[in-house]
């Protein structure tokens, strides 16, 4: 005899009894192709094509910042360095020194990654806030530099003096200029992008990393090389942002110095808080947040930043998993059995 509801036959109903699988995991499995339908048809659901292209923009550097913060659970202050070398670079190999799009773009995810090396090594073996400060004093370091550089980066006034007309690859070519065609180009790279990053999630590495996150100690215990890993996920990172940021040159044939400030480094923080850090999509619910309301902010008033901020403490004390993480927590409750 039994409290409650009896207790089924298990010799009998075993066979019909399916595993629980939450919806997110079930999402999970589908989670490039659904992002990127989402994406395409992003640029009919904003009031203009330039805000989608930023939306993918930064959305793909809010991207590359999750894959740090989310995944691996350190917080940089300083990633605004790979996002304006990546443009940087883009622009002077186009401008300067007349090479093609592609190679411009190439050479601007390059320099980043070694940035992203180089920054790495001296601070990966930081923890906590002392990482946090590591990184933003690099970064400033590279802000310094680029004022400085004049002659290659124009100093104050940004970089200048390149246009990409047309895109292609062999004869096939089409008109950079149209916003729809823009939008599209840079989401096929976007599209690579993430692919790339669920590849590199779904391998071991990405267990490696996760569980870092979750218990540095227990990691290390296990026989997890920590300090290696960290440094690996410093320079994917690194590369996601330098993508992004060459994709901005691209669009805006303009590098402003602003591009290398630590207000950059910062809007990542809040694009990936606002979306969701650790989820795979987060990143561009931030992205478009953050984006929309600076955009319907700074037309009402000239405070906007007042008002955006405010909104950002909300979702920290009331949605502290974001908008996507929690949209996602809710799915589960609903489909648990």
């Amino acid at each position: 005899m039994t409290f409650g509801k009896p207790l089924p036959d298990i010799t009998t109903t075993h066979q019909h009894v399916r595993p629980w699988r939450r919806a997110s995991d079930q999402i999970a499995r589908w989670r490039v192709p659904l992002s990127i339908a989402v994406l395409c048809a992003l640029p009919w659901l904003l009031p203009s094509k330039a805000l989608a292209v930023n939306v993918l923009i930064y959305g793909l550097y809010a991207v590359g910042y999750n894959l740090l913060f989310g995944y691996t659970g350190l917080l940089s202050f300083g990633h605004a360095a790979f996002f304006g070398v990546g443009a940087y670079a883009t622009g002077i190999a186009i401008g300067q020194f007349g090479a093609n799009w592609l190679a411009g773009l190439v050479l601007g995810v390059v320099m980043s990654g070694v940035l992203a090396l180089a920054m790495g090594l001296l601070s990966t073996r930081t923890r906590g806030i002392y990482f946090a400060m590591v990184t933003l004093a690099l970064a400033q370091l590279v802000y310094y530099v680029a004022l400085q550089a004049s002659s290659w980066t124009g100093g104050e006034n940004g970089l200048r003096g390149f246009t990409v007309t047309r895109v292609g690859i062999g004869p096939l070519s089409v008109d950079f200029l149209d916003p729809v065609n823009k939008y599209y180009v840079i989401l096929a790279f976007v599209a690579l992008a993430l692919w790339i990053l669920s590849r590199i999630l779904a391998s071991p590495f990405g267990g490696i990393i996760e569980a870092i996150r979750e218990n540095e100690i227990r990691a290390r215990a296990c026989g997890f090389d920590v300090v290696r890993t960290r440094l690996l996920a410093f320079v994917l990172s690194g590369l996601f942002c330098g993508l992004a940021g060459a994709l901005s040159a691209l669009h805006l044939s303009i590098v402003p110095l602003d591009m290398l400030g630590y207000t950059t480094s910062g809007q990542a923080v809040m694009m990936t808080l606002l979306g969701g850090a650790g989820t795979f999509f987060g990143p561009f619910i931030g992205a478009f947040a953050f984006l929309v309301m600076e955009d319907a902010l700074s037309l009402w008033t000239p405070h906007w930043q007042l008002f955006l901020g405010a909104v950002f403490v909300v979702f920290v004390l009331y949605m502290p998993k974001g908008i996507w993480g929690t949209l996602l927590a809710f799915a589960d409750r609903r489909s648990a059995p």
